[in-house]
């Protein structure tokens, strides 16, 4: 590209500026917001840190794409000619332009070659303020010169006037860095805070350097809520399974296929280029409840072999070889339900493309784990089953509570009266309408509560999303000069 540009540019006017081209995402946001603010120095003299010194630098660091100075204040020298000066004088604007034309100029003179040495000839013809704009010499009346200054004011200034950023009420020069498409925003911001935390201390003393947004601190703390959520969701889980299988060595081994998994999830999302965002945290959230299914359904069916009198060993053996079909088809089914995600066109396919692959593959993944570390960890850590095993003051009562919820639902599926604990069905119950209500009951309550939600529910693309910013713009009506807006900004 480069190299194509520089052919072209011969071909170019001489006086044009050269064609410079950049890799930029139009849609992304910048990702850094720095804002430079001094009490001493004039702003162009900041602009000029800004622009010569902090943006080209900062441009330099791996992912940034470009940065964008708001509310430049690059210095320019201002003319205001008074028109009856130059009728007075018989002077046209022309002649005042060709006259600061060819006195600002700034061009080689020449070398002049001696015996021994080479001495290069300078010449100061630029002129740099307003002082020196105000002698030069537009034309000679009766013999006397006509000087600048004396058709006009002239004025030391800035190139746009009507451009100007202010941060905590007071002028400044914004920076604002936009990342390359494709690039990490919490790396890409990390190496950038760092490139200015070395160019900090060049800065002079009276040079305040703010920090005025830093998208990747909500991306962190977005990223930071979804582990605590993932986290919680573990405990939750093994909560859970002590409660139901009320032995702490059959919890563990469950337990332990929960992190097995999404650690062989992140194997596989490192060789598919994927990153932690919230997409993919979101579905390994979503995946502990059902990588822990497969664990689960195997320890039963071993604890039950168990329970039987086989050998820890055998029965980890018959009890893994008797309930593989069942997990295969059990994690095919729910890998199964993801695919219409994948393969999703469109932005919504895009997004979700992630999301769908990453917890079809903790599935897999814990379909795999389900039937080889699990029955391991059984044959290791399992006990053979005593007749006459004694159990702790914990154990009678989680047990009296589920056969207290046994008999509840029970009762609800015969129609009989609770408290009997007899589980005989009343003569009427049979094929009684308050059955046949009771029992329909559970089907349709959830289908039309579901409905109700989704259509009462408001509709969006996504969640609003929360943050510690807020950004508004403001817009002035059609011919409003920037005088009368600037009250309203500062």
């Amino acid at each position: 590209m480069q190299a194509a540009i520089s052919q072209a540019q011969r071909q170019l006017p001489q006086d044009m500026l050269p064609p410079r081209f950049r890799k930029v995402d139009p849609s992304s946001a910048p990702i850094l917001y720095y804002a430079l603010r001094t009490a001493t120095l004039p702003l162009p003299q900041l602009d000029e840190y800004a622009e010569t010194f902090l943006a080209q630098r900062i441009s330099t660091v791996d992912g940034v794409a470009q940065v964008q100075v708001y509310g430049s204040q690059k210095y320019a020298v201002r003319i205001q000619l008074d028109p009856q000066q130059l009728a007075a004088r018989s002077i046209g604007i022309d002649e005042v332009a060709t006259a600061v034309q060819n006195g600002n100029v700034n061009v080689p003179t020449g070398i002049l070659w001696g015996t021994d040495k080479a001495y290069a000839v300078e010449s100061e013809g630029q002129l740099t303020d307003a002082a020196a704009f105000s002698r030069l010499v537009v034309a000679y009346r009766d013999g006397a010169p006509v000087r600048l200054g004396d058709l006009g004011n002239v004025i030391d200034s800035v190139e746009d006037t009507k451009r100007a950023s202010w941060y905590n009420g007071q002028r400044a020069i914004v920076l604002a860095i936009q990342r390359q498409p494709g690039t990490n925003t919490v790396a890409v911001a990390q190496r950038v805070k760092a490139e200015v935390d070395r160019l900090r201390p060049e800065l002079p003393a009276s040079v305040d350097m703010a920090t005025l947004y830093d998208r990747s601190a909500s991306v962190q703390a977005s990223v930071a809520d979804v582990k605590f959520t993932l986290f919680l969701a573990l405990c939750l889980v093994v909560m859970v399974i002590f409660l139901f299988l009320r032995n702490l060595r059959a919890t563990l081994i469950p337990a332990l296929a929960l992190p097995m998994s999404i650690v062989g999830t992140f194997g596989v999302m490192y060789l598919l280029g994927y990153s932690l965002d919230n997409l993919s945290l979101m579905a390994l959230t979503l995946a502990v409840g059902f990588v822990v299914d497969d664990a689960i359904v195997v320890l039963e069916n071993i604890v039950r072999h168990i329970e039987r009198g086989e050998p820890v060993m055998q029965a980890a053996l018959n009890g893994s070889r008797e309930i593989s079909f069942t997990v295969l088809s059990m994690t095919l089914s729910l890998v199964a339900v993801f695919i219409p995600v994948l393969f999703l066109g469109g932005l919504i396919g895009r997004l979700f493309q992630e999301f769908a692959v990453t917890i079809g593959v903790a599935i897999l993944v814990s379909g795999v784990v389900s039937l080889t570390l699990t029955p391991m960890l059984c044959s290791r850590w399992l006990k053979p089953h005593e007749a006459n095993e004694r159990h702790g003051p914990l154990y009678i009562t989680i047990e009296r509570a589920c056969e207290t919820a046994g008999m509840t639902v029970s009762a609800l599926i015969t129609n009989s009266e609770p408290g009997i604990g007899t589980g005989e069905r009343r003569p009427e119950a049979s094929g009684s309408p308050s059955l046949f209500r009771m029992n329909l009951t559970p089907v349709t309550l959830p289908f039309f509560t579901t409905r109700y939600g989704v259509s009462t529910n408001p509709r969006s693309f996504t969640r609003a999303k929360q943050a510690s910013d807020v950004m508004r713009p403001m817009f002035g009506p059609s011919g409003v000069s920037i005088g009368h807006i600037r009250p309203y900004c500062e």
